[in-house]
């Protein structure tokens, strides 16, 4: 429950920073700000955990523009693949959701959904299959986002968005999310991992 607090203080800080970039950058910035989510205050780790991954979607909302490349798109794909299968298998009704919540994704609608779907069926079965394998190769993938510094921390904030969700952080998830941080040359700290 204190991994929730503290991401949730690390990403109020980094939405912070991030309007205050986008304020000094010109208008298009502006837009992104409106959230209806962030009014809804509960005391409960759930309400914590509900805030958090609301925090981080309107983050990535407000940088939406800026994550348009097929590196950000594969990179999340790979991520959302990992965090699904994180605890070495994947049921039907897991992939169903899991492939609800990428669809319904602001960020993410960036891209067509079928190649969304199918980037992201590839990655789930190759880790169902033979997981050190399959996570090698979504390794791979995640790594091609470590070429720019935004999308390489908007693939683990799509990471905890999408593990977050379901209001169950586990440690194998973390463990995975830990990985994808060093694949991307990021220190898993910065994001209280």
């Amino acid at each position: 429950m204190a991994l929730f607090d503290r991401l949730k203080d690390q990403a109020k800080s980094l939405q912070q920073q991030a309007q205050g970039a986008r304020g000094t950058t010109g208008g298009h910035g502006a837009q992104g700000g409106h959230g209806a989510q962030g009014g809804s205050r509960t005391g409960s780790s759930g309400g914590s955990r509900a805030q958090l991954v609301g925090l981080l979607k309107n983050q990535l909302g407000s940088i939406k523009t800026e994550l348009k490349s097929g590196a950000y798109r594969d990179a999340s794909m790979a991520m959302c693949a990992l965090v699904a299968a994180a605890d070495g298998h994947v049921d039907a009704t897991e992939m169903q959701q899991m492939e609800q919540m990428i669809l319904s994704n602001e960020v993410l609608q960036n891209f067509p959904p079928e190649q969304l779907r199918t980037r992201f069926h590839k990655h789930v079965e190759q880790l169902t299959r033979n997981f050190p394998q399959g996570k090698a190769e979504a390794m791979q993938d995640i790594a091609k986002a470590a070429k720019k510094p935004t999308e390489a921390r908007a693939v683990i904030q799509t990471g905890i968005v999408i593990a977050g969700a379901d209001g169950h952080f586990s440690q194998a998830e973390q463990m995975v999310l830990q990985e994808a941080c060093h694949a991307l040359g990021l220190n898993p700290a910065e994001f209280q991992l």
